[in-house]
């Protein structure tokens, strides 16, 4: 009899565990929409593939500086360079609302380009999220930082 119901919990157990793993581990489901959740970001940095050749360049947002200037004279931007080469690696874009689309300047080794720009999230405060979808002539990006100066 004590095995019989050893058997019964076992399953009853398993199924139960895997239904709060799938109904609470997701945090893009917790109602916030200010911040990028780590589980919708590719990665967390710099993200993108050249499609005309088939690479892909990484920076960790360990190695960018994200600057929020809400009092700009363009309005809300941001600004995301590479900390230890920022002439060379910059993006610039006021399209800084969650859900809004424009556009940007990339500069990628001193070549500046216009790409466009959705926000998937966005952030008010150091410390907190923003994220964006950057496209472009062979170009497919993400930048997923967090804002290290707000102005």
């Amino acid at each position: 009899m004590k095995k019989k119901i050893l058997k019964v919990i076992s399953p009853i157990t398993l199924l139960v565990v895997a239904l709060f793993i799938i109904g609470s581990g997701c945090p893009a489901d917790d109602g916030v929409d200010d911040e990028p959740e780590t589980s919708a970001c590719d990665y967390e940095g710099y993200d993108a593939l050249d499609t005309t050749n088939n690479t892909t360049t990484l920076i960790s947002e360990a190695e960018l500086t994200t600057d929020f200037f809400y009092t700009s004279s363009n309005g809300p931007e941001v600004e995301i360079y590479e900390t230890s080469n920022p002439g060379d690696f910059w993006f610039v874009t006021t399209v800084v609302t969650v859900n809004a689309t424009g556009t940007g300047q990339l500069s990628i080794g001193g070549v500046i380009q216009t790409v466009n720009v959705t926000c998937l999230a966005t952030g008010s405060a150091v410390g907190e999220g923003m994220q964006f979808i950057v496209t472009g002539s062979g170009l497919d990006a993400e930048f997923c930082v967090k804002i290290d100066e707000y102005h």
